[in-house]
């Protein structure tokens, strides 16, 4: 009992002071309701170390908003919070595109008016309608509505409509051309080759188009393998420098 006091009293005096020292020392008598929540999630693919991460930036949240003035206890007014956090934690792995808190929250809200308008006008509401109840400007219901659409997968296989009748996304994908790419590695080594001076050319066309060893090389050209073998480097290192360029 005595306990209890003294926490209700280390409340009030943190909602007055934010004293990062006091801030700490009630955080760790209330560490056990991230423990708990955290443990409530173990076994749905995340590990326990980030679940209580989680939970414990959410408790820190919670004691930062808290306001002993309503007479609700920390311990009921957190856990809600801490649960709700985790529940974010697993909803934003699950998409391939993640939302910034602040537009999940109007998302969320923006799911909620919806329904409620549905209800009410026994139809889908128009987005002028979303806007004037959740006293928003139309422009950010299309943005919060892009932002939903964004956050969808849609499988490959889906059928759409085309001129052709329908057909699976996959067959509308568009590749890479082989030749655009030979056209283009073809042009690059062009460009390359005009760089080089006429001994540097013959020993990069033996090498690499004739598949010539480099004594072969060396043989035919009246030098000796190992200036074969430094002329190659140095060719080798002119196309590097022109191909990170």
């Amino acid at each position: 009992m005595e306990e209890a006091l003294n926490l209700d009293a280390m409340l009030i005096e943190y909602c007055a002071t934010k004293d990062v020292d006091l801030r700490n020392e009630l955080l760790s008598h209330y560490l056990y309701i991230a423990e708990i929540a955290a443990k409530k999630f173990v076994g749905r693919g995340v590990e326990y170390d980030d679940l209580f991460q989680v939970a414990s930036l959410a408790l820190i949240r919670a004691l930062e908003r808290f306001d002993h003035t309503r007479n609700v206890k920390f311990g009921s007014f957190a856990t809600p919070s801490v649960i709700g956090e985790i529940k974010n934690y697993f909803r934003d792995r699950s998409r391939s595109i993640r939302l910034p808190r602040r537009a999940n929250e109007m998302l969320k809200k923006m799911y909620e008016v919806q329904e409620s308008l549905t209800v009410q006008l026994d139809r889908p509401p128009r987005p002028d309608e979303i806007a004037a109840s959740m006293e928003l400007p139309i422009e950010t219901i299309y943005e919060l509505m892009e932002a939903k659409a964004s956050v969808k997968i849609v499988s490959l296989d889906e059928t759409v409509q085309s001129q052709d009748g329908e057909r699976s996304l996959f067959d509308l994908i568009g590749v890479e051309s082989e030749e655009f790419v030979g056209i283009e590695n073809a042009d690059f080594l062009k460009k390359c080759l005009a760089q080089l001076n006429e001994e540097e050319r013959e020993i990069l066309v033996q090498r690499y188009v004739h598949r010539k060893s480099q004594r072969c090389i060396a043989e035919d050209m009246g030098v000796s393998q190992m200036y074969v073998s430094r002329m190659e480097r140095k060719v080798l290192d002119k196309l590097r420098e022109r191909l990170m360029d």
